[in-house]
């Protein structure tokens, strides 16, 4: 059984795609992100970087296994189970690649410019970064997306879950700029999925909630949630 922390982001509903993809059963436990539950110490030790998404496999030869980092947790689920992972060395780096897009640039800087242009009323100078930023990786990814069915290639992959739940969120935020002919067509392929079918309303459970959190929150917590309180790993 795999045990999955997280709450409704897209990093989340990454592994959640990942997981009804593979077959592989699990259980969901929430993680109020508002209340700082992400920082206290029994979770610390499951992810010392008090961030979503984190597994639990306990079905490992050497005993339970706590994983964090989504790119990571989707290639070690691909792994484990061959399911959206190439056998081909050639075909597997293309894929990785693509993941280290996603999760390095795309992913990034799409949530930095939703928090730019969303959540603040100032800081026009981050605004236009990030702005300009996403911009010239929407233009990448319909380059590629013109020319390839699936980011790694003809067929879809740990690279494409990746991807999918951060153009879901960008056409929430950035509808205009992602609305983008090779975008589409990739993004209502993945989406018409059984499996992303059933994380997408499985996500769509408990993401209100959050939701609803966020707006009911005090100033103290969404200081914290949006990064605005200092830590320092305390």
């Amino acid at each position: 059984m795999i045990e999955l922390y997280g709450m409704g982001s897209p990093n989340v509903v990454k592994v959640l795609v990942m997981l009804e993809e593979v077959g592989l059963p699990y259980r969901f436990t929430r993680v109020n992100v508002l209340a700082g539950e992400q920082f206290s110490d029994e979770f610390r030790r499951l992810n010392p970087n008090s961030k979503v998404p984190v597994i639990v496999d306990d079905d490992t030869p050497d005993g339970a296994l706590a994983l964090f980092e989504s790119g990571a947790i989707l290639q070690y689920l691909a792994e484990k189970t061959g399911v959206l992972w190439p056998t081909d060395r050639i075909q597997r780096a293309r894929v990785i690649q693509w993941l280290t897009f996603q999760m390095a640039g795309f992913g990034p800087m799409s949530g930095q410019a939703i928090h730019f242009h969303y959540a603040t009323k100032e800081d026009s100078y981050a605004r236009n970064r990030y702005g300009n930023e996403l911009d010239r990786l929407i233009a990448v990814l319909e380059q590629r997306l013109c020319e390839s069915t699936h980011l790694a290639g003809d067929d879809y992959s740990i690279a494409d879950v990746a991807l999918f739940p951060w153009i879901r969120t960008l056409r929430a935020y950035f509808a205009k700029e992602v609305d983008q002919p090779g975008i589409n067509r990739w993004y209502e392929r993945v989406a018409a999925r059984p499996a992303v079918e059933r994380a997408v309303s499985f996500a769509n459970s408990f993401s209100e909630r959050d939701i609803s959190e966020l707006k009911q929150a005090d100033r103290a917590a969404r200081d914290r949630y949006f990064g605005r309180t200092p830590r320092r790993g305390n």
